[in-house]
């Protein structure tokens, strides 16, 4: 391990790969983040051991963020501290206990059972828009960035009526292309919108995640905290899944020899899309962790106060996870990867996103099984400015 490395670090990716100075960084290094004023040295987990270990000791780890009350979270003027009340990923225990298991009971797998002919028929819909429009095809456009919104909105209880717009709103609260004021008056917005929902919910419980916590918990859940973890649930699980579909669209396009693996059963389609998740790994990393006291790892020592960046996609191509863990093998067996976290805060939404995405690969295929990259020469583009990473579009033709 290498304690002393504190050279500026970017967290980006080249292309599918982790970006060759993450690779460079070690299992455990101290690197520079950030540029200029906001440039800070922190600890750079990296190794698959070692990033599990900061993930899975929420005694001497924590995940709740230090600010003022003057503070703005992120330093865009859109966030404010209040804005992390419900989100698990900046709660300790006991605190994040007591909320976890309030939501837990809406992703059980019964749930998701519940959950799986609408998400057939989203997807369905959309493969459906994707034909009408014709070959060549924005595949990103018609169907990665359609799809999660749609299966979210059902999750937590939006009415189908008002879906549109609140996606639009919540799309306006992540797009950094927009003005600072225009990203802070959707995200206003979209607040208010979730406010007003669960006061709904309050007096007549619906079907989505919302109604059955306020049905089973009452006031034990705060409007504020379910407000929360709306936010956290849409701003996490609409990006990064986007990110997973239109990656693994264009993974599959790579490797037409795999894509027997897809076509199969039910067991091998899972395998193939766990694969694709460790492959691809969306998230650059989980909210940072702060050492609650003098933590030894290897031959390091993480001081108390200091913060520890766990890169999960380093992680999940460590050669101690699998062997050749460069090279995408849709017939791995599963390896215990880290894209869906660690511990406590291990993604509640895990089950979800796994069933979403094998239900996209496998009806794209059946609908389109001469699916092909529109121009294979043409350089694929990436989206850099969200914690998710993805794809800004992919032309395919069938």
């Amino acid at each position: 391990m290498s304690g002393e490395d504190t050279r500026p670090l970017h967290i980006r990716r080249q292309d599918l790969d982790p970006a060759d100075e993450l690779r460079a960084a070690g299992p455990l290094s101290k690197v520079t983040v950030g540029t200029g004023a906001d440039a800070e040295t922190i600890w750079m987990a990296a190794g698959h051991s070692v990033v599990r270990q900061v993930l899975g000791d929420h005694k001497r780890f924590s995940t709740r963020r230090r600010w003022h009350e003057q503070d703005e979270v992120g330093g865009q003027g859109i966030f404010r501290p209040q804005e992390l009340v419900g989100n698990l990923m900046d709660y300790d225990p006991p605190e994040h206990t007591r909320m976890r298991q309030k939501l837990t009971p809406g992703f059980t797998l019964r749930k998701m059972r519940r959950m799986e002919p609408y998400i057939e028929q989203i997807v369905t819909e959309r493969l459906d828009v994707m034909e009408d429009e014709g070959s060549p095809a924005d595949v990103i456009e018609l169907v990665a960035d359609e799809v999660p919104g749609a299966v979210l909105c059902e999750l937590i209880g939006v009415p189908r009526d008002d879906r549109a717009m609140f996606l639009k709103l919540c799309h306006g609260h992540l797009d950094a292309s927009l003005s600072q004021r225009r990203r802070a008056a959707a995200g206003e917005a979209f607040s208010r919108y979730l406010l007003a929902m669960i006061a709904r919910n309050r007096e007549e419980p619906g079907e989505g995640l919302i109604g059955a916590v306020v049905a089973e918990h009452g006031d034990e859940a705060t409007d504020e905290e379910l407000r929360g973890f709306c936010v956290q649930v849409m701003l996490a699980g609409d990006d990064n899944i986007s990110g997973m579909i239109g990656l693994g669209v264009l993974a599959l396009l790579r490797h037409p020899e795999q894509l027997a693996a897809i076509r199969g059963d039910g067991q091998a389609a899972d395998r193939a899309v766990d694969e694709l998740i460790r492959y691809l790994t969306v998230p650059y990393a989980p909210t940072p962790r702060t050492a609650m006291e003098d933590v030894v790892i290897g031959d390091e020592v993480i001081k108390e106060g200091e913060t520890v960046l766990c890169s999960l996609p380093m992680a999940n191509r460590d050669p101690a996870l699998v062997p050749d863990p460069d090279r995408l093998d849709l017939t791995r067996e599963p390896a215990p990867h880290v894209a869906f976290g660690h511990g406590i805060h291990h993604c509640l939404g895990a089950s979800l996103a796994r069933l979403e995405l094998r239900t996209v690969f496998t009806l794209l295929w059946q609908r389109f099984p001469d699916l092909r990259l529109a121009d294979p020469e043409k350089d694929a583009m990436f989206r850099l400015t969200t914690p998710a990473y993805g794809l800004t579009s992919l032309m395919v033709e069938w």
